[in-house]
C-alpha cells in the first residue's frame, strides 16, 4: 500500500512539473498569457492525456504501467534519438511563442482551424495503436517480462508503426494550430528524427522479436503505404 501511495504521489508531482514546464515554454517565449492558440492546444492536450490515462487504467493497466515505468533501459541509440526529437518538439513550441510575440509570420484563420482539426485524426490514430497494441512502450525494448508478441491487427495491418504516423501528423499540424510558419523548421526536423527512429526500431524488432520478420513480409510499409 505504501509503495502504491508513493507511486501515485510521484505521478502527481511528475504531472505538475510537466504542466508547469509546458506553461513556461508556451508563455515565456510568447511574453504574454494572451495567446488563445496556446490555451486551446493545452486544454485539448491535457484532455486527451487524461482520457487516455482513464481508458488505459480501466481497460489495459499493464500498458499504462509500462508507459509510466521510468526504470526501463532503452537502447543507447534510442536515448540519443529520443533526446533529439524532444529538443525539436520543444523548439516547435518556443519558436511558435516567439513568432506570436514578434509577429514573424501570419497564418490565416482557416489555416489555424485546419491545424486544430488535423490534430483529431492524429490523436485517433495514436489511440487506435494504443488500443490494439498492448506492448506499445515509449522506449524500444523487447518486453520479455510481459511475453512480448507481434501486433498485426487494426492499424498494424496497413503500416508497421501507426503510432508514429499519428505523432508525425500531430507534429505537422501543431505549427498551423499555433499560428507559426517558422515552427515548420523544427517540425520538419522532428519528423526526420521519427523517421530515423522508425528505421532503427524496425531493425531491432526484426532481429530480436520472434515473428516480426514474418510480419514485415505481410505488412511491407513502415509509415506510408505504397511509399515506405
Amino acid at each position: 500500500m505504501k509503495s502504491d501511495s508513493f507511486r501515485k504521489i510521484t505521478q502527481s508531482i511528475r504531472f505538475i512539473i510537466t504542466f508547469l514546464f509546458l506553461l513556461s515554454m508556451f508563455f515565456v517565449s510568447a511574453g504574454s498569457f494572451k495567446w488563445p492558440n496556446a490555451w486551446i492546444f493545452l486544454f485539448l492536450y491535457f484532455f486527451y492525456v487524461a482520457t487516455v490515462f482513464i481508458y488505459l487504467k480501466k481497460h489495459n493497466p499493464d500498458l499504462l504501467k509500462e508507459r509510466l515505468n521510468r526504470k526501463k533501459t532503452p537502447k543507447p541509440w534510442d536515448r540519443i534519438v529520443t533526446f533529439i526529437y524532444l529538443v525539436f518538439m520543444c523548439s516547435i513550441i518556443i519558436i511558435s511563442g516567439l513568432d506570436f510575440r514578434f509577429q514573424w509570420s501570419k497564418v490565416p484563420l482557416w489555416g489555424i482551424i485546419a491545424g486544430f482539426i488535423g490534430l483529431i485524426p492524429a490523436a485517433a490514430i495514436i489511440s487506435l495503436a494504443m488500443r490494439e497494441n498492448t506492448y506499445l512502450s515509449d522506449v524500444v525494448r523487447i518486453q520479455e517480462d510481459r511475453g512480448h508478441q507481434v501486433c498485426s491487427t487494426g492499424p498494424y495491418k496497413f503500416v508497421r508503426h501507426p503510432m508514429y504516423v499519428g505523432v508525425i501528423m500531430m507534429v505537422l499540424m501543431l505549427p498551423l494550430a499555433l499560428g507559426s510558419f517558422f515552427a515548420y523548421i523544427p517540425a520538419g526536423l522532428t519528423t526526420a528524427a521519427f523517421v530515423v527512429r522508425t528505421a532503427l526500431e524496425d531493425k531491432t524488432l526484426t532481429m530480436e522479436l520472434s515473428g516480426y520478420k514474418e510480419y514485415t513480409q505481410k505488412t511491407r510499409y513502415r509509415l506510408a503505404p505504397g511509399i515506405w
